[in-house]
Protein backbone atom coordinates (compact mmCIF):
# COMPACT_ATOMS: atom_id res chain seq x y z
CA UNK A 1 0.00 0.00 0.00
CA UNK A 2 1.10 3.48 -0.99
CA UNK A 3 1.73 6.04 1.67
CA UNK A 4 -1.29 8.12 0.58
CA UNK A 5 -3.22 5.48 0.50
CA UNK A 6 -1.94 4.05 4.07
CA UNK A 7 -3.20 7.98 5.36
CA UNK A 8 -6.32 8.02 3.86
CA UNK A 9 -7.46 4.34 5.13
CA UNK A 10 -5.63 4.43 8.76
CA UNK A 11 -8.13 4.08 11.45
CA UNK A 12 -6.31 4.87 14.95
CA UNK A 13 -5.90 1.07 16.25
CA UNK A 14 -7.04 3.16 20.29
CA UNK A 15 -10.34 3.88 19.02
CA UNK A 16 -10.61 0.17 19.26
CA UNK A 17 -10.43 0.89 23.45
CA UNK A 18 -11.66 4.47 23.57
CA UNK A 19 -13.61 5.45 21.17
CA UNK A 20 -17.18 3.30 21.46
CA UNK A 21 -19.71 4.53 23.95
CA UNK A 22 -20.49 0.84 25.55
CA UNK A 23 -19.42 -0.26 28.58
CA UNK A 24 -16.06 -1.78 27.23
CA UNK A 25 -15.34 1.98 26.53
CA UNK A 26 -16.21 3.50 29.32
CA UNK A 27 -14.61 0.59 31.65
CA UNK A 28 -11.39 2.15 29.21
CA UNK A 29 -11.84 5.22 29.63
CA UNK A 30 -12.81 5.42 33.36
CA UNK A 31 -9.31 3.34 34.48
CA UNK A 32 -6.98 5.68 33.31
CA UNK A 33 -8.79 8.54 34.36
CA UNK A 34 -6.64 7.30 37.46
CA UNK A 35 -3.70 8.32 35.01
CA UNK A 36 -4.82 11.98 34.45
CA UNK A 37 -6.28 11.33 31.13
CA UNK A 38 -10.14 12.36 30.66
CA UNK A 39 -12.95 10.88 28.24
CA UNK A 40 -11.97 13.88 25.51
CA UNK A 41 -8.15 13.10 25.51
CA UNK A 42 -8.88 9.35 25.15
CA UNK A 43 -11.69 10.16 22.44
CA UNK A 44 -9.78 12.55 19.98
CA UNK A 45 -5.65 11.80 20.35
CA UNK A 46 -3.70 8.87 19.34
CA UNK A 47 -1.58 6.93 22.08
CA UNK A 48 1.88 6.44 22.27
CA UNK A 49 3.63 3.49 24.05
CA UNK A 50 7.57 4.54 25.59
CA UNK A 51 8.61 0.69 25.71
CA UNK A 52 11.70 1.45 28.33
CA UNK A 53 14.30 -1.33 29.04
CA UNK A 54 15.83 1.23 31.82
CA UNK A 55 16.92 -0.43 35.12
CA UNK A 56 19.48 0.32 38.04
CA UNK A 57 21.29 -2.63 36.90
CA UNK A 58 22.52 -2.07 33.41
CA UNK A 59 24.30 1.24 33.32
CA UNK A 60 24.09 1.39 29.28
CA UNK A 61 20.21 2.13 29.86
CA UNK A 62 20.52 4.31 32.74
CA UNK A 63 19.71 7.62 31.30
CA UNK A 64 16.62 6.17 29.45
CA UNK A 65 14.29 7.04 32.30
CA UNK A 66 15.44 10.88 31.35
CA UNK A 67 14.86 10.21 27.64
CA UNK A 68 10.92 8.83 28.41
CA UNK A 69 10.84 12.22 29.94
CA UNK A 70 12.29 13.74 26.88
CA UNK A 71 9.95 12.34 24.69
CA UNK A 72 6.94 12.24 26.87
CA UNK A 73 7.15 16.15 26.44
CA UNK A 74 7.45 15.69 22.81
CA UNK A 75 4.20 13.59 22.53
CA UNK A 76 2.06 15.70 24.53
CA UNK A 77 3.31 18.90 22.62
CA UNK A 78 2.31 16.79 19.02
CA UNK A 79 -0.90 16.18 20.56
CA UNK A 80 -0.21 12.56 21.53
CA UNK A 81 -1.35 10.58 25.01
CA UNK A 82 2.21 8.75 26.45
CA UNK A 83 2.24 5.66 28.15
CA UNK A 84 5.72 4.05 29.72
CA UNK A 85 5.81 0.78 29.93
CA UNK A 86 8.85 -1.00 31.69
CA UNK A 87 10.20 -3.67 30.27
CA UNK A 88 13.06 -6.92 30.95
CA UNK A 89 16.56 -5.04 31.08
CA UNK A 90 19.64 -7.42 29.71
CA UNK A 91 22.72 -5.61 30.79
CA UNK A 92 25.78 -7.51 28.81
CA UNK A 93 28.02 -7.66 31.43
CA UNK A 94 25.85 -8.66 34.65
CA UNK A 95 23.33 -11.17 33.51
CA UNK A 96 24.42 -14.68 33.70
CA UNK A 97 25.14 -16.71 31.83
CA UNK A 98 24.86 -14.79 29.04
CA UNK A 99 22.04 -11.99 28.01
CA UNK A 100 22.04 -13.64 24.51
CA UNK A 101 19.64 -16.15 25.01
CA UNK A 102 17.27 -13.47 26.95
CA UNK A 103 16.69 -11.23 23.25
CA UNK A 104 14.53 -13.82 22.28
CA UNK A 105 12.44 -13.25 25.86
CA UNK A 106 12.60 -9.65 25.49
CA UNK A 107 10.81 -9.81 21.96
CA UNK A 108 8.42 -11.39 23.27
CA UNK A 109 7.22 -8.86 25.74
CA UNK A 110 8.00 -6.06 23.48
CA UNK A 111 5.49 -8.13 21.04
CA UNK A 112 2.78 -9.00 23.52
CA UNK A 113 3.14 -5.57 25.35
CA UNK A 114 1.99 -3.62 21.76
CA UNK A 115 -0.36 -6.56 20.81
CA UNK A 116 -2.28 -6.18 24.47
CA UNK A 117 -2.47 -2.38 24.90
CA UNK A 118 -4.10 0.23 22.81
CA UNK A 119 -1.00 1.78 21.06
CA UNK A 120 -1.52 3.43 17.58
CA UNK A 121 2.42 3.89 17.43
CA UNK A 122 5.89 2.81 19.67
CA UNK A 123 8.95 4.52 20.81
CA UNK A 124 11.76 2.13 21.60
CA UNK A 125 14.27 3.00 24.13
CA UNK A 126 17.15 0.79 24.56
CA UNK A 127 21.01 0.36 24.58
CA UNK A 128 22.49 -2.32 26.00
CA UNK A 129 23.65 -4.63 22.84
CA UNK A 130 20.76 -7.31 23.31
CA UNK A 131 18.20 -4.81 24.34
CA UNK A 132 18.22 -3.48 20.61
CA UNK A 133 17.72 -6.20 18.44
CA UNK A 134 14.94 -7.64 20.92
CA UNK A 135 12.82 -4.49 20.57
CA UNK A 136 13.03 -3.97 16.88
CA UNK A 137 12.30 -7.98 16.49
CA UNK A 138 8.99 -7.71 18.50
CA UNK A 139 8.21 -4.48 17.06
CA UNK A 140 8.06 -5.49 13.71
CA UNK A 141 6.22 -8.50 14.55
CA UNK A 142 3.21 -6.46 16.24
CA UNK A 143 2.97 -4.42 13.22
CA UNK A 144 1.88 -0.92 14.45
CA UNK A 145 4.35 1.99 13.37
CA UNK A 146 7.76 2.60 15.69
CA UNK A 147 10.93 4.58 16.06
CA UNK A 148 14.11 3.81 17.90
CA UNK A 149 16.04 5.78 19.99
CA UNK A 150 19.58 4.24 21.40
CA UNK A 151 20.60 5.32 24.72
CA UNK A 152 24.05 6.71 23.36
CA UNK A 153 27.75 5.99 23.81
CA UNK A 154 29.65 6.53 27.36
CA UNK A 155 32.04 9.19 27.31
CA UNK A 156 35.46 6.90 28.32
CA UNK A 157 38.21 8.88 30.73
CA UNK A 158 41.31 8.43 29.70
CA UNK A 159 43.92 6.60 32.39
CA UNK A 160 47.33 5.10 32.67
CA UNK A 161 49.85 6.45 29.93
CA UNK A 162 46.68 7.93 28.00
CA UNK A 163 44.52 5.11 27.21
CA UNK A 164 41.02 4.97 26.69
CA UNK A 165 39.20 3.33 29.76
CA UNK A 166 36.62 1.50 27.51
CA UNK A 167 35.96 -2.25 26.69
CA UNK A 168 38.84 -2.55 23.91
CA UNK A 169 40.80 -1.20 26.68
CA UNK A 170 40.37 -3.91 28.66
CA UNK A 171 40.81 -6.41 26.00
CA UNK A 172 44.62 -4.96 25.53
CA UNK A 173 45.53 -4.47 28.80
CA UNK A 174 44.78 -8.01 30.26
CA UNK A 175 47.00 -9.46 27.27
CA UNK A 176 49.90 -6.88 28.67
CA UNK A 177 49.18 -7.88 32.16
CA UNK A 178 49.45 -11.73 31.33
CA UNK A 179 52.53 -11.40 29.20
CA UNK A 180 54.00 -9.65 32.12
CA UNK A 181 53.67 -6.13 30.43
CA UNK A 182 51.80 -4.31 33.11
CA UNK A 183 50.91 -4.75 36.44
CA UNK A 184 47.53 -5.49 38.61
CA UNK A 185 47.97 -2.07 39.82
CA UNK A 186 47.48 -0.36 36.25
CA UNK A 187 44.26 -2.79 36.41
CA UNK A 188 43.00 -1.69 39.20
CA UNK A 189 43.09 1.57 38.08
CA UNK A 190 41.61 0.63 34.75
CA UNK A 191 39.14 -0.25 36.87
CA UNK A 192 38.07 2.94 38.46
CA UNK A 193 37.67 4.48 35.40
CA UNK A 194 36.42 2.27 33.20
CA UNK A 195 32.83 3.25 33.58
CA UNK A 196 32.93 7.05 33.24
CA UNK A 197 29.54 8.04 32.24
CA UNK A 198 26.32 6.19 31.76
CA UNK A 199 25.68 4.95 28.22
CA UNK A 200 26.52 1.98 25.94
CA UNK A 201 30.21 0.75 24.19
CA UNK A 202 32.07 4.03 22.63
CA UNK A 203 34.14 2.17 20.31
CA UNK A 204 32.30 0.39 17.46
CA UNK A 205 31.08 -2.83 19.81
CA UNK A 206 27.70 -3.69 19.54
CA UNK A 207 25.78 -1.81 20.99
CA UNK A 208 27.10 1.16 19.09
CA UNK A 209 27.23 -0.98 15.38
CA UNK A 210 23.55 -2.00 16.24
CA UNK A 211 22.51 1.39 17.11
CA UNK A 212 24.47 2.92 13.99
CA UNK A 213 22.55 -0.16 12.13
CA UNK A 214 19.04 1.33 13.34
CA UNK A 215 20.13 4.61 11.35
CA UNK A 216 20.61 2.49 8.06
CA UNK A 217 17.92 0.50 8.32
CA UNK A 218 15.43 3.50 8.67
CA UNK A 219 14.09 3.15 11.77
CA UNK A 220 15.35 6.30 14.19
CA UNK A 221 16.27 9.81 13.08
CA UNK A 222 19.48 10.92 11.06
CA UNK A 223 21.95 11.46 12.86
CA UNK A 224 20.82 10.65 16.62
CA UNK A 225 22.57 7.14 16.69
CA UNK A 226 26.03 8.21 17.99
CA UNK A 227 25.53 11.29 20.02
CA UNK A 228 26.88 10.11 23.52
CA UNK A 229 24.46 9.48 26.52
CA UNK A 230 25.86 12.22 28.77
CA UNK A 231 25.55 14.70 26.01
CA UNK A 232 22.45 17.18 26.77
CA UNK A 233 21.28 16.74 22.57
CA UNK A 234 20.10 13.46 23.24
CA UNK A 235 17.26 15.41 25.00
CA UNK A 236 16.59 17.28 22.24
CA UNK A 237 16.46 14.13 20.03
CA UNK A 238 14.24 12.23 22.52
CA UNK A 239 11.49 15.31 22.34
CA UNK A 240 11.84 14.94 18.12
CA UNK A 241 11.60 11.80 18.66
CA UNK A 242 8.39 11.64 20.64
CA UNK A 243 6.97 14.10 18.23
CA UNK A 244 7.95 11.96 15.40
CA UNK A 245 5.93 9.48 17.23
CA UNK A 246 2.71 11.38 16.82
CA UNK A 247 3.18 11.59 13.31
CA UNK A 248 3.74 8.17 12.96
CA UNK A 249 0.61 7.01 14.78
CA UNK A 250 -1.93 9.23 12.46
CA UNK A 251 -0.63 8.60 9.37
CA UNK A 252 -0.13 4.59 10.27
CA UNK A 253 3.07 4.94 7.92
CA UNK A 254 5.59 3.76 7.48
CA UNK A 255 5.19 0.68 9.29
CA UNK A 256 7.90 -1.37 10.10
CA UNK A 257 7.40 -4.08 7.63
CA UNK A 258 7.79 -1.30 4.96
CA UNK A 259 10.99 0.40 5.86
CA UNK A 260 12.39 -3.36 6.78
CA UNK A 261 12.80 -4.42 3.21
CA UNK A 262 15.67 -6.25 0.93
CA UNK A 263 16.78 -2.08 0.39
CA UNK A 264 17.56 -1.27 4.01
CA UNK A 265 19.15 -5.00 5.59
CA UNK A 266 21.54 -4.11 1.95
CA UNK A 267 22.16 -0.25 2.93
CA UNK A 268 22.22 -1.66 6.64
CA UNK A 269 24.87 -4.33 5.78
CA UNK A 270 26.64 -1.93 3.62
CA UNK A 271 27.32 0.15 6.71
CA UNK A 272 28.31 -2.57 8.96
CA UNK A 273 31.42 -3.40 6.49
CA UNK A 274 32.37 0.27 6.72
CA UNK A 275 32.17 0.89 10.20
CA UNK A 276 34.23 -2.70 10.77
CA UNK A 277 30.97 -3.56 13.12
CA UNK A 278 29.89 -6.25 15.48
CA UNK A 279 29.68 -9.56 14.25
CA UNK A 280 26.73 -9.89 16.25
CA UNK A 281 24.91 -7.62 14.28
CA UNK A 282 24.94 -10.10 11.56
CA UNK A 283 22.79 -12.42 13.77
CA UNK A 284 20.27 -9.70 14.90
CA UNK A 285 19.72 -8.90 11.55
CA UNK A 286 19.36 -12.37 10.20
CA UNK A 287 16.70 -12.53 13.06
CA UNK A 288 15.00 -9.28 12.25
CA UNK A 289 14.79 -10.05 8.75
CA UNK A 290 13.22 -13.65 9.33
CA UNK A 291 10.88 -11.83 11.52
CA UNK A 292 9.75 -8.63 8.48
CA UNK A 293 9.72 -11.80 5.95
CA UNK A 294 12.67 -10.63 4.43
CA UNK A 295 14.68 -13.82 2.87
CA UNK A 296 18.39 -13.22 4.30
CA UNK A 297 21.40 -15.38 4.33
CA UNK A 298 24.67 -14.89 5.09
CA UNK A 299 25.75 -15.02 1.42
CA UNK A 300 24.81 -11.78 0.97
CA UNK A 301 26.79 -10.59 4.05
CA UNK A 302 29.24 -11.87 2.40
CA UNK A 303 28.29 -10.55 -1.22
CA UNK A 304 28.13 -6.57 -0.18
CA UNK A 305 31.45 -7.70 2.49
CA UNK A 306 33.75 -8.03 -0.69
CA UNK A 307 32.22 -4.70 -2.09
CA UNK A 308 32.94 -2.11 1.12
CA UNK A 309 35.87 -1.07 2.62
CA UNK A 310 36.35 0.12 6.08
CA UNK A 311 36.00 3.81 5.95
CA UNK A 312 35.53 4.51 9.40
CA UNK A 313 38.32 5.24 11.39
CA UNK A 314 36.67 4.01 14.83
CA UNK A 315 38.09 1.53 17.35
CA UNK A 316 38.54 -1.88 17.53
CA UNK A 317 39.34 -1.86 13.86
CA UNK A 318 40.36 1.75 13.92
CA UNK A 319 41.98 4.63 16.12
CA UNK A 320 38.84 6.51 17.44
CA UNK A 321 35.43 6.43 19.46
CA UNK A 322 32.04 6.72 18.09
CA UNK A 323 31.87 10.37 19.26
CA UNK A 324 34.41 11.31 16.47
CA UNK A 325 32.61 9.80 14.11
CA UNK A 326 29.42 11.91 15.09
CA UNK A 327 31.67 14.97 15.25
CA UNK A 328 32.47 13.79 11.55
CA UNK A 329 29.22 14.08 10.17
CA UNK A 330 27.49 10.71 11.76
CA UNK A 331 25.69 8.04 10.08
CA UNK A 332 24.31 10.00 7.40
CA UNK A 333 28.08 11.53 6.29
CA UNK A 334 29.23 7.77 6.12
CA UNK A 335 26.43 6.65 4.17
CA UNK A 336 27.05 9.41 1.91
CA UNK A 337 30.34 8.05 1.46
CA UNK A 338 29.24 5.05 0.70
CA UNK A 339 26.42 6.22 -2.07
CA UNK A 340 26.96 4.09 -4.94
CA UNK A 341 26.28 0.75 -2.62
CA UNK A 342 23.28 2.21 -1.38
CA UNK A 343 19.65 1.82 -2.36
CA UNK A 344 18.78 5.63 -1.83
CA UNK A 345 14.97 5.22 -2.62
CA UNK A 346 15.06 3.42 0.32
CA UNK A 347 12.07 4.27 3.14
CA UNK A 348 12.99 5.94 6.20
CA UNK A 349 10.71 6.73 9.58
CA UNK A 350 12.04 10.20 9.50
CA UNK A 351 9.29 10.52 6.01
CA UNK A 352 12.09 10.53 3.56
CA UNK A 353 14.11 8.09 1.85
CA UNK A 354 17.60 7.65 2.16
CA UNK A 355 19.10 9.48 -0.77
CA UNK A 356 17.22 12.57 0.80
CA UNK A 357 18.33 12.27 4.04
CA UNK A 358 22.13 11.93 2.84
CA UNK A 359 22.06 14.66 0.01
CA UNK A 360 21.61 17.24 3.59
CA UNK A 361 25.04 15.77 5.03
CA UNK A 362 28.57 16.34 5.08
CA UNK A 363 31.89 14.88 5.54
CA UNK A 364 33.71 17.20 8.49
CA UNK A 365 36.58 14.93 8.72
CA UNK A 366 38.32 13.08 6.38
CA UNK A 367 40.68 11.23 8.57
CA UNK A 368 37.35 9.54 10.44
CA UNK A 369 35.32 9.22 7.55
CA UNK A 370 37.87 8.28 5.03
CA UNK A 371 37.30 8.47 1.03
CA UNK A 372 36.25 4.89 -0.28
CA UNK A 373 39.98 4.73 -1.81
CA UNK A 374 41.64 5.79 1.10
CA UNK A 375 40.15 2.70 3.61
CA UNK A 376 41.30 2.43 7.35
CA UNK A 377 42.25 -0.79 6.45
CA UNK A 378 42.58 -2.93 2.74
CA UNK A 379 40.34 -5.77 2.63
CA UNK A 380 36.94 -6.68 3.04
CA UNK A 381 35.98 -5.67 6.92
CA UNK A 382 33.75 -9.08 7.41
CA UNK A 383 33.66 -12.60 5.76
CA UNK A 384 31.84 -15.67 5.85
CA UNK A 385 33.90 -18.90 5.14
CA UNK A 386 32.13 -22.13 4.67
CA UNK A 387 33.83 -25.76 4.66
CA UNK A 388 33.01 -29.15 5.68
CA UNK A 389 34.00 -27.62 9.26
CA UNK A 390 31.20 -24.73 8.60
CA UNK A 391 28.64 -26.44 6.23
CA UNK A 392 25.99 -23.70 6.97
CA UNK A 393 28.44 -20.94 7.26
CA UNK A 394 30.80 -19.19 9.85
CA UNK A 395 31.59 -15.46 9.71
CA UNK A 396 35.26 -13.28 10.81
CA UNK A 397 35.99 -10.07 11.57
CA UNK A 398 38.60 -10.04 9.11
CA UNK A 399 39.26 -6.21 9.45
CA UNK A 400 40.29 -6.90 13.05
CA UNK A 401 42.33 -9.80 13.06
CA UNK A 402 46.03 -10.61 11.86
CA UNK A 403 46.22 -10.82 7.72
CA UNK A 404 48.88 -13.56 8.55
CA UNK A 405 46.55 -16.43 9.61
CA UNK A 406 44.25 -15.66 6.26
CA UNK A 407 45.70 -18.38 4.81
CA UNK A 408 46.63 -20.77 7.76
CA UNK A 409 46.66 -24.67 8.24
CA UNK A 410 47.85 -25.61 11.88
CA UNK A 411 46.92 -28.61 14.25
CA UNK A 412 43.87 -28.23 16.38
CA UNK A 413 43.86 -27.69 20.36
CA UNK A 414 40.64 -28.35 21.41
CA UNK A 415 38.44 -27.37 24.21
CA UNK A 416 35.20 -29.08 25.17
CA UNK A 417 33.96 -25.38 26.92
CA UNK A 418 34.94 -22.38 28.70
CA UNK A 419 36.22 -23.90 32.09
CA UNK A 420 38.25 -26.63 30.35
CA UNK A 421 40.17 -22.93 28.33
CA UNK A 422 40.71 -21.45 31.96
CA UNK A 423 41.81 -24.98 33.09
CA UNK A 424 44.15 -25.79 30.31
CA UNK A 425 45.36 -22.50 28.70
CA UNK A 426 48.32 -21.58 31.13
CA UNK A 427 49.17 -25.64 31.49
CA UNK A 428 53.09 -25.59 30.25
CA UNK A 429 52.68 -29.11 29.13
CA UNK A 430 50.17 -28.06 26.81
CA UNK A 431 51.67 -28.85 23.25
CA UNK A 432 50.57 -25.50 21.75
CA UNK A 433 53.06 -22.63 19.26
CA UNK A 434 51.53 -20.08 17.01
CA UNK A 435 50.80 -21.96 14.42
CA UNK A 436 48.28 -24.23 16.59
CA UNK A 437 44.11 -23.39 16.05
CA UNK A 438 42.34 -23.14 19.29
CA UNK A 439 38.88 -24.78 18.90
CA UNK A 440 35.94 -24.12 22.00
CA UNK A 441 33.23 -26.29 21.32
CA UNK A 442 29.79 -26.47 22.92
CA UNK A 443 29.60 -22.64 22.96
CA UNK A 444 26.43 -22.46 20.41
CA UNK A 445 23.18 -21.34 20.64
CA UNK A 446 21.99 -24.65 22.18
CA UNK A 447 25.01 -26.14 24.18
CA UNK A 448 26.00 -22.72 26.40
CA UNK A 449 23.38 -20.09 24.89
CA UNK A 450 26.11 -18.70 22.70
CA UNK A 451 27.90 -16.42 25.14
CA UNK A 452 31.02 -13.93 23.85
CA UNK A 453 34.02 -16.43 24.27
CA UNK A 454 35.02 -16.87 20.92
CA UNK A 455 37.91 -14.27 21.46
CA UNK A 456 39.78 -17.11 23.19
CA UNK A 457 43.12 -16.12 25.59
CA UNK A 458 45.59 -16.61 24.38
CA UNK A 459 48.44 -18.93 26.68
CA UNK A 460 50.60 -16.68 28.71
CA UNK A 461 54.14 -18.39 27.12
CA UNK A 462 53.00 -17.25 23.79
CA UNK A 463 51.80 -13.57 25.22
CA UNK A 464 55.54 -13.59 26.69
CA UNK A 465 57.22 -14.34 23.27
CA UNK A 466 55.68 -11.13 21.60
CA UNK A 467 52.56 -13.57 19.64
CA UNK A 468 49.36 -11.09 19.95
CA UNK A 469 47.11 -12.82 17.71
CA UNK A 470 46.49 -16.87 16.63
CA UNK A 471 43.61 -18.52 14.77
CA UNK A 472 40.31 -19.31 16.91
CA UNK A 473 37.45 -21.12 15.54
CA UNK A 474 34.05 -21.57 17.90
CA UNK A 475 30.18 -22.22 17.71
CA UNK A 476 30.46 -19.06 19.95
CA UNK A 477 29.96 -15.03 19.79
CA UNK A 478 32.54 -12.26 20.25
CA UNK A 479 32.24 -9.18 21.92
CA UNK A 480 31.94 -6.71 19.21
CA UNK A 481 34.97 -4.62 21.65
CA UNK A 482 37.00 -7.42 20.83
CA UNK A 483 39.73 -8.45 18.06
CA UNK A 484 41.62 -11.31 16.91
CA UNK A 485 41.60 -14.07 14.31
CA UNK A 486 38.58 -15.59 15.53
CA UNK A 487 36.21 -17.62 13.14
CA UNK A 488 32.79 -17.77 14.96
CA UNK A 489 29.34 -19.09 14.29
CA UNK A 490 30.39 -22.59 13.00
CA UNK A 491 26.99 -24.03 11.58
CA UNK A 492 25.42 -26.38 12.79
CA UNK A 493 26.94 -25.73 16.49
CA UNK A 494 28.81 -28.69 18.09
CA UNK A 495 25.97 -29.32 20.35
CA UNK A 496 23.60 -30.52 17.91
CA UNK A 497 26.32 -32.90 16.18
CA UNK A 498 27.86 -30.05 13.35
CA UNK A 499 31.07 -31.20 12.91
CA UNK A 500 33.17 -29.09 15.01
CA UNK A 501 32.01 -31.99 17.26
CA UNK A 502 33.84 -34.43 15.46
CA UNK A 503 37.23 -32.34 15.53
CA UNK A 504 40.02 -34.00 17.80
CA UNK A 505 43.68 -33.01 19.12
CA UNK A 506 46.26 -32.78 16.74
CA UNK A 507 43.61 -32.70 13.61
CA UNK A 508 44.71 -30.55 10.87
CA UNK A 509 42.64 -27.57 10.49
CA UNK A 510 42.76 -25.11 7.02
CA UNK A 511 41.69 -21.74 6.83
CA UNK A 512 41.63 -19.61 3.56
CA UNK A 513 39.90 -16.38 3.56
CA UNK A 514 39.99 -15.42 0.09
CA UNK A 515 38.97 -18.96 -0.78
CA UNK A 516 36.15 -18.81 1.69
CA UNK A 517 37.17 -22.35 3.10
CA UNK A 518 37.42 -23.32 6.87
CA UNK A 519 37.89 -27.34 6.18
CA UNK A 520 39.38 -29.93 8.80
CA UNK A 521 41.79 -32.15 7.04
CA UNK A 522 40.63 -35.54 8.01
CA UNK A 523 39.84 -38.09 5.67
CA UNK A 524 35.76 -38.30 5.04
CA UNK A 525 35.39 -42.28 6.52
CA UNK A 526 37.04 -41.44 9.51
CA UNK A 527 34.48 -38.15 9.85
CA UNK A 528 32.00 -40.82 9.40
CA UNK A 529 33.42 -43.41 11.82
CA UNK A 530 33.48 -40.09 14.41
CA UNK A 531 29.80 -39.42 13.81
CA UNK A 532 28.54 -42.88 14.60
CA UNK A 533 30.35 -42.47 18.00
CA UNK A 534 29.23 -39.15 18.76
CA UNK A 535 26.48 -38.82 21.59
CA UNK A 536 24.79 -35.56 22.79
CA UNK A 537 25.05 -34.58 26.37
CA UNK A 538 21.93 -34.33 27.75
CA UNK A 539 20.48 -30.79 28.60
CA UNK A 540 20.84 -29.33 31.75
CA UNK A 541 17.36 -27.14 31.39
CA UNK A 542 14.94 -28.56 31.51
CA UNK A 543 12.01 -26.48 32.85
CA UNK A 544 11.14 -22.66 32.53
CA UNK A 545 12.27 -20.32 29.25
CA UNK A 546 15.88 -22.56 28.80
CA UNK A 547 14.36 -25.22 28.49
CA UNK A 548 12.35 -23.43 25.84
CA UNK A 549 15.09 -22.17 24.26
CA UNK A 550 16.87 -25.28 23.47
CA UNK A 551 13.70 -26.68 22.21
CA UNK A 552 13.09 -24.00 19.30
CA UNK A 553 16.61 -22.01 18.87
CA UNK A 554 17.29 -21.86 15.22
CA UNK A 555 20.90 -21.74 14.60
CA UNK A 556 23.36 -19.14 14.19
CA UNK A 557 22.87 -18.86 10.39
CA UNK A 558 19.51 -18.38 10.68
CA UNK A 559 19.80 -15.58 13.66
CA UNK A 560 19.12 -17.73 16.99
CA UNK A 561 15.40 -16.64 16.51
CA UNK A 562 12.88 -19.18 17.91
CA UNK A 563 11.48 -20.95 14.68
CA UNK A 564 7.82 -19.92 15.73
CA UNK A 565 8.24 -16.51 15.90
CA UNK A 566 9.61 -15.98 12.02
CA UNK A 567 6.92 -13.69 9.66
CA UNK A 568 5.36 -10.86 11.18
CA UNK A 569 2.17 -11.05 12.70
CA UNK A 570 -0.99 -10.74 10.08
CA UNK A 571 -3.58 -10.92 12.69
CA UNK A 572 -5.99 -7.84 13.48
CA UNK A 573 -8.53 -7.17 15.88
CA UNK A 574 -11.68 -7.81 15.20
CA UNK A 575 -14.55 -5.06 15.42
CA UNK A 576 -16.45 -6.40 18.07
CA UNK A 577 -13.87 -7.58 20.52
CA UNK A 578 -14.35 -5.56 23.42
CA UNK A 579 -18.66 -6.28 23.20
CA UNK A 580 -19.71 -7.24 25.93
CA UNK A 581 -18.71 -7.90 29.15
CA UNK A 582 -14.90 -6.75 30.82
CA UNK A 583 -12.77 -8.99 32.60
CA UNK A 584 -11.51 -7.22 36.29
CA UNK A 585 -14.85 -5.41 36.75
Amino acid sequence: MSRDETEQAHPLRSARWFRKDDLPGFVHRSTLAAAGWSREDLMSRPVIGILNTWSDINPCNLNLRVLAEEARIGIIEAGGIPFEVPLMSLSENIIKPTSFPFRNLLSMDVEECIRGYPFDAVLLLAGCDKTQPALLMGAVSARVPFIFLASGPATPRSFTGGDLANATGVWRLVDKMRAGESTKDEFSKLERNVMGTVGHCAEMGTASSMAAICEALGLSLPGSSLVPAADRRRSFIARDVGRRSVGLAESGWPQGTEILDQRAFDNAIALLCAVGGSTNVIIHLLALAGRAGVPLTLDRFDEIGRQVPLIANVQPAGEHLTERLMAAGGVPALMKRLKPFLHLDAVTVDGRTVGEIIDAAEVLDPDVIRPLDKPVRVGEPLVVVRGNLAPDGAVMKACAADPRLFRHRGRAIVFEDVQTVADRIDDPTLDIDEKSVLILRNAGPVGAAMPEWGMLPLPRRLLERGVRDILRISDARMSGTAYGAAVLHVSPEAAVGGPLALVRDGDIIELDVAERRLDLCVDETELERRRREWRASPQSHTRGYRSLYNQHVEQAHRGCDFDFLRGADTETLPDGLFDGWVGGW
